[in-house]
């Protein structure tokens, strides 16, 4: 378990300390780490086979879905990033921290930012993936943060000097806005939140006409990813029913699944499912989901990291057909944190998931929850129920300019501060990091250095496809 000088990881409880003994404290960390170390990466002599922890982790997975994981990780060096959590968390839990910890994403990657819907129907720029949440020193979400720059600027087939600055411009935003809620009072520092219409204002000078319009179209886009453009690509109707459209192995409807007694009783497991985490939402939400009924269910593969945790699509209809819900519940085991960091406080890892995505975001989905359950098979797992779809933008940076992704990188390093300012302390952290670049330039350094590390475990998964020591599908993409 990482420690610090006053024992295991949790999250800051500032008590009776006044701010000047706050920033003494964030002072104090630079002694035991000085910002500048922060630049260095070298692989322990006893790092363990990335290939070996990616594996690990496939063994509590579908074993027909494994494949799938691997091949979407073997596309590109990007791709292998967004499935090596897990890789990362062992690196940094190996290095020294500063003991300055915040509720962490656990794996903040750039396309892990991206606007979504507040419960006011407001488009806000947030964090969206919390599966591998968990208290931890601030600083591995930032550098996880930075690498992913780096790997995605190398994708575009941007010069070096190109991607550290794009590295940089992410970095400062993050200390930059830190030192902001540093200055703030404690209410002021909850309630701040990142509207499409405001988000300029984190970006150094107005962005130009180019990137305006931009802006504007992904607004326009997230707009149209309802519940309702989710069903109709999604769905159809058969024999005056509402199904899921089939596309095994990505999209399987239960029927498709498991035909059969197994089908039903799993169905049924479903439906308890929805009927029981609905004790995890507040009374009004409890009250408008019980206005919608399941009609359909189906297994989905999502993302790169998550291919082959068990996830499912509910179809639920409310006043008619015209009126369409899509939930989204997906399976929860332990984060990749956690043998570096402590086990979780909460004995449901989907609880552990929901409450710090509630503690990291600004406004979640209101039909956010999780329940336990015991399936037909007799295997115990944890949930978390969100809704598939509600106006998530997406980012493209294959499609940025090093001027584009630069402005995006400012996005998401002030978004990422402000989540770990809600449960972090801003005054100790913006006091370590300072006025100066110092930590801006170690982390450039770093995430060149790590995406180099990157590239090396990417080949050694396809050194161990190659070998037969794993089997990848590479003929579905996603």
């Amino acid at each position: 378990m990482a420690t610090t000088h006053d024992g295991p990881l949790s999250l800051a409880n500032n008590g009776p300390l006044s701010p000047a003994e706050r920033a003494a404290r964030g002072k104090e960390a630079r002694a035991r780490v000085p910002r500048s170390d922060h630049a260095a990466y070298e692989p322990d002599e006893k790092r363990p086979d990335p290939v070996d922890i990616i594996d690990r982790q496939s063994g509590a997975r579908v074993p027909e879905l494994v494949p799938v994981r691997y091949g979407r990780m073997l596309e590109s060096p990007f791709r292998f990033y967004r499935g090596a959590a897990a890789i990362m968390a062992s690196d940094l839990g190996a290095s020294v921290h500063t003991g300055l910890y915040a509720q962490l994403c656990g794996d903040a990657h750039l396309l892990n930012f991206r606007l979504l819907a507040s419960p006011e129907r407001h488009l806000v720029f947030d964090i969206n993936d919390f599966d591998e949440t968990l208290p931890g020193p601030f600083e591995w979400d930032v550098k996880r943060l930075a690498a992913s720059l780096v790997i995605a600027g190398r994708a575009n087939g941007f010069p070096a000097k190109e991607s550290d600055t794009v590295v940089r411009a992410g970095v400062e935003a993050y200390r930059e806005r830190m030192r902001e809620f540093a200055s703030l009072p404690t209410l002021d520092v909850w309630y701040a939140r990142d509207d499409f219409d405001q988000i300029a204002a984190l970006l150094p000078k107005p962005p130009g006409k180019q990137e305006e319009q931009r802006a504007s179209r992904a607004a326009a886009k997230a707009r149209t990813r309802t519940s309702l453009q989710a069903a109709a690509k999604l769905t159809r109707v058969v024999d005056g029913e509402h199904r899921i459209i089939s596309d095994p192995p990505l999209i399987t409807p239960l029927t498709e699944l498991l035909p059969g007694t197994e089908g039903e009783e799993l169905g049924r497991t479903l439906r308890e499912l929805v009927a029981g985490y609905a004790d995890t939402l507040s009374s009004e939400r409890r009250h408008l989901l019980s206005r919608f009924h399941v009609v359909d269910m189906a297994r989905k593969v999502v993302g790169v990291g998550s291919v082959g945790t068990r996830c499912w699509i509910i179809l639920l209809l409310g006043r008619d057909d015209e009126d369409p819900l899509l939930l989204q519940a997906k399976e929860a085991g332990e984060s990749v944190l956690a043998p570096h960091c402590g086990a979780s406080p909460y004995e449901n890892q989907g609880e552990r998931v929901v409450a710090g995505q509630r503690l990291m975001q600004a406004a979640s989905d209101i039909f956010l929850g999780w329940k336990h359950v015991t399936g037909f098979d007799g295997r115990e797992r944890d949930f978390y129920v969100r809704q598939l779809r509600d106006w998530k933008g997406i980012a493209r940076p294959e499609t940025m300019d090093a001027r584009t992704l630069g402005l995006f990188a400012r996005l998401c390093g002030a978004a990422l501060a402000r989540a770990h300012a809600r449960s972090g302390d801003p005054i100790a952290i913006a006091a370590y990091l300072g006025r100066g670049d110092s930590f801006d330039r170690a982390l450039v350094e770093f995430a060149g250095a790590y995406a180099d590390q990157n590239e090396r475990d990417h080949r050694a998964l396809a050194d161990a496809v190659t070998e037969g020591r794993v089997t990848a599908r590479t003929d579905l993409t996603g």
